[in-house]
C-alpha cells in the first residue's frame, strides 16, 4: 500500500521495514508487541518520552477545548510559550516567532538577518544540515540531500572544524583556528565584503555528531560580526538540555548568538519550530505582512509548554549529563576492543560512533554500519546513521532513558560490532 500510494522519496532504513504501532517513554512496539529500545527518538524529536503521561494529558486537554485559532485572535498559549522560552535564553534573546518545522525556522532567521543587516550573503558549514525546503536546502551541505534545481547562490560553505576529518594538521584548537580563518577568507574572496549571517549547528546532527574545538565558534562569531553579520545557532537537535551540561548547545562553546532556531524536541513529536532573537532584529519582519496559518496553534503551543515543564520536573537535562557520560565512557571502552570504531564523540545524549574499515586511512565502513544497525535491531535496539557516507551511528534517545538502558545498549552494541567484523 505504501509503495503504491505514497511518494517513492519516502524511505525506510532497515532491509526489512519495521512497523511501529505504539510507544511509551523510551520504548517502541511493533505490531507483534515486541519492544524496542529507541536510541534515535524519532530522529531526535521525542525529547521527554513517547506518550509521556503528562504530555498526553496536557495536549489532549487542549485538543478537547480548542484545536485551532490563528494569531489574528488572542490565545494565552502563544505568548506563554514565548515567555517560557525567553526564561531559558541569555539576556536579550526574548522575542520568538513560532513555525511548524526547523526548515521554516532557519528560513525565517535568514530572512530576518538579511532584512536587518541589508546584506544577502550567508556563511554555513560543510557537512551541515539545516532543512529540506527549497531555501534551507541551500544552507544544507550534503550532496545526498540537495536536488539539482537551483538554490540560494548567496550561501557559501566554509571548511568544517571537525578535527577527525579536517584537511588541516594540528591540534583540535589549531584546526579550529584555521577553519575560522577560512571563514574570513571566504568572506573576502566570495562575498561583497559584508555578510548577513553565519548559521551553524553547535553539534552537527545529520552530519554525524561533528563539532570543532571550544575556540571555533568564539573566533567565527567575532569574524562574522566584524563583517556586519549576525550569528544563528541551529538548536533543532542540540537544544533543551540534550547535551547535558547546558540547556542550549551553543552554551557549551561560551558564545551568545543573535538568533536561536529550534524545532523537533520542543514539540516531542508535535509539529512546531521557533526563532528566538532580539526585539530590534525582530522588528525588521514587521515592515510587511507576515503570517503562518498553523504556527502558534493552541495545540502545538500546549505541547511546547508541556515539554519545557516536563524537562524541568523530571530532571531530564541532568539525566542527559549523567547518562550521557556513562554512555560515552562505555563507547570509548568499545573503541579499545573494536578496530572498526574510528571515533567516539558527542555531548550528553547526543552521541556518534564513526565506523571505519581502517583507522589510518579512515575509509568509511558503509556496509558494516548497516550490518551493525540490523544486528542491533535483532537485539531490540534502534539507532540511526549519519555522516555524508552514512557510517556514523547516531545515538540520540529520548532523554528519559535509564542506566539499565544504557548498559543494555552497550552490551548489544559490543555484540553487533563483533558480528560486523567477521
Amino acid at each position: 500500500m505504501r509503495k503504491q500510494f505514497t511518494n517513492p522519496a519516502v524511505y525506510t532504513i532497515y532491509r526489512e521495514p519495521l512497523l511501529i504501532v505504539e510507544g511509551h517513554m523510551q520504548y517502541l512496539y511493533d505490531e507483534t508487541g515486541r519492544r524496542y529500545l529507541d536510541l534515535l527518538a524519532g530522529i531526535v524529536t521525542v525529547s521527554v518520552g513517547h506518550c509521556h503521561p503528562t504530555f498526553v494529558d496536557r495536549v489532549t486537554a487542549q485538543v478537547s477545548t480548542l484545536q485551532h485559532a490563528t494569531t489574528i485572535y488572542l490565545h494565552p498559549n502563544f505568548p506563554l510559550l514565548a515567555k517560557k522560552l525567553a526564561s531559558k535564553m541569555p539576556r536579550g534573546l526574548d522575542v520568538t516567532y513560532f513555525t511548524n518545522t526547523g526548515s521554516e525556522a532557519n528560513d525565517l532567521a535568514i530572512q530576518m538577518a538579511r532584512l536587518h543587516t541589508g546584506h544577502r550573503d550567508v556563511i554555513a558549514l560543510r557537512n551541515a544540515y539545516h532543512g529540506g525546503s527549497p531555501s534551507a536546502m541551500g544552507l544544507t551541505s550534503h550532496s545526498t540531500w540537495k536536488y539539482p534545481v537551483g538554490g540560494d547562490g548567496n550561501v557559501h560553505h566554509a571548511i568544517n572544524p571537525d578535527p577527525y576529518r579536517s584537511p588541516f594538521p594540528g591540534t583540535p584548537e589549531e584546526i579550529a583556528s584555521m577553519a575560522a580563518a577560512d571563514v574570513r577568507d571566504l568572506i573576502r574572496y566570495s562575498t561583497p565584503g559584508k555578510v548577513a549571517a553565519f548559521l551553524a549547528e553547535p553539534i552537527q546532527g545529520v552530519g554525524g555528531v561533528t563539532y570543532g574545538a571550544p575556540n571555533y565558534l568564539k573566533e567565527v562569531y567575532a569574524i562574522i560580526r566584524e563583517y556586519g553579520g549576525l550569528c544563528i545557532a541551529d538548536e533543532v537537535q542540540t537544544g533543551f538540555g540534550r547535551t547535558g551540561d547546558h540547556y542550549w548547545g551553543f552554551q557549551n562553546w561560551d558564545v551568545v548568538p543573535d538568533f536561536v532556531t529550534m524545532a523537533k524536541g520542543l514539540g516531542n513529536g508535535a509539529p512546531i519550530g521557533a526563532v528566538t532573537t532580539r526585539m530590534e532584529i525582530a522588528r525588521s519582519l514587521a515592515q510587511r505582512i507576515h503570517f503562518n496559518t498553523y504556527a502558534n496553534n493552541p495545540v502545538s503551543m500546549a505541547a511546547g509548554l508541556a515539554v519545557l515543564d516536563i524537562i524541568d520536573e523530571d530532571g531530564l537535562q541532568e539525566n542527559c549529563r549523567v547518562l550521557g557520560a556513562r554512555f560515552k565512557d562505555g563507547l570509548h571502552a568499545l573503541q579499545t576492543r573494536h578496530r572498526i570504531v574510528g571515533d567516539v564523540r558527542g555531548k550528553g545524549l547526543m552521541l556518534g560512533v564513526e565506523l571505519v574499515r581502517d583507522r589510518a586511512t579512515k575509509t568509511p565502513a558503509k556496509e558494516e554500519t548497516l550490518d551493525v544497525m540490523e544486528a542491533l535491531r535483532e537485539m531490540s535496539v534502534l539507532v540511526g546513521k549519519g555522516g555524508l557516507d552514512g557510517n556514523v551511528l547516531r545515538i540520540k534517545p529520548p532523554m528519559c532513558i535509564t542506566a539499565a538502558d544504557v548498559d543494555y545498549a552497550l552490551e548489544v552494541l559490543d555484540q553487533a560490532l563483533s558480528q560486523a567484523a567477521r
